[in-house]
């Protein structure tokens, strides 16, 4: 009987990494709010200061309030919808079928991530949702109607490490609090963190990042060049040492960044190769 392929993960971050902006302000908070995007973040950082509470959770609170103001249906069916919409980064669509078959040709299993403080149901709805093992990403609570009627989940920067620990461990289910937290060792855990990549953009992605990467995985910052903003930040998390590579945001096969990815998949197939060849001999004569 063969031996399973040892796993290996990349992880996304979504808004700015794979997608451009923030996915609430594609065609929800100008289209169905009504409102510019300045305004409704002005508003959510304001709702956090006086409430002394965290950013993810109220602007989930004020896209239910507002939407409900105005009678804007919040079915799991409507998000799935809006989430179908969502513009992607060229060549996201072929990217995920083509690093999975190039680490199986190097004798990997590789399962895809997300890890994002954007909504879950939006990225469920859209076009590449499938080739996801798991989306982490904050989550709406709904009633026995199936409508949103508060937060059930908030990803924050730093809660998003966590996500990192339950694939090094591969206890995924988001509520088990018992399997993540029992001993598991180092070298008995499905992930190891050397064959973790994790793609990001900004400031909630920098603990991910700084764990990945002193851990032994990479951590790279993916920038949009058409945004100075955007090639800026991608400069600073290298500078700063949060990330250890970059590249902009173009998934296409034969871009920078598709041959990056190919030159991962590479090292984490030799790593593996190499422990295997480094194990003192099981048995009683060992």
């Amino acid at each position: 009987m063969s031996q399973p392929r040892p796993l290996a993960v990349f992880a996304y971050d979504f808004d700015g990494t794979l997608a451009p902006g923030n996915m609430q302000e594609h065609a929800f908070i100008p289209d169905e709010l009504g409102m510019s995007h300045e305004d409704f973040w002005a508003e959510t950082k304001d709702i956090a200061r006086q409430q002394r509470g965290d950013p993810i959770l109220a602007y989930m609170h004020l896209m239910l309030e507002k939407a409900r103001e105005k009678g804007i249906e919040l079915s799991r069916a409507a998000w799935a919808r809006r989430g179908a919409n969502l513009p992607l980064f060229p060549g996201v669509e072929g990217w995920f079928e083509r690093q999975t078959a190039r680490a199986e040709a190097l004798g990997l299993d590789l399962r895809h991530f997300i890890i994002s403080s954007g909504n879950r149901e939006l990225i469920e709805g859209s076009p590449i949702a499938r080739y996801f093992e798991r989306i982490y990403a904050s989550a709406f609570l709904f009633d026995a109607h199936d409508d949103a009627i508060g937060a059930a989940l908030a990803v924050n920067y730093t809660s998003k490490t966590q996500y990192l620990f339950r694939i090094n461990k591969w206890t995924l289910e988001e509520w088990d609090e018992a399997a993540i937290n029992q001993v598991v060792a180092k070298n008995q855990r499905a992930v190891p963190f050397d064959r973790m990549a994790f793609f990001g953009d900004g400031q909630t992605d920098i603990p991910c990042m700084r764990l990945v990467k002193d851990q032994g995985g990479a951590a790279i910052a993916v920038y949009n060049p058409s945004i100075e903003r955007s090639r800026a930040a991608a400069r600073q998390l290298l500078k700063d040492g949060r990330a250890g590579l970059a590249g902009q945001a173009d998934y296409s096969e034969g871009s920078d960044l598709d041959k990056l990815a190919e030159a991962l998949l590479g090292e984490m197939a030799a790593r593996v190769g190499v422990h295997s060849l480094g194990l003192w001999p099981e048995g009683p004569d060992a």
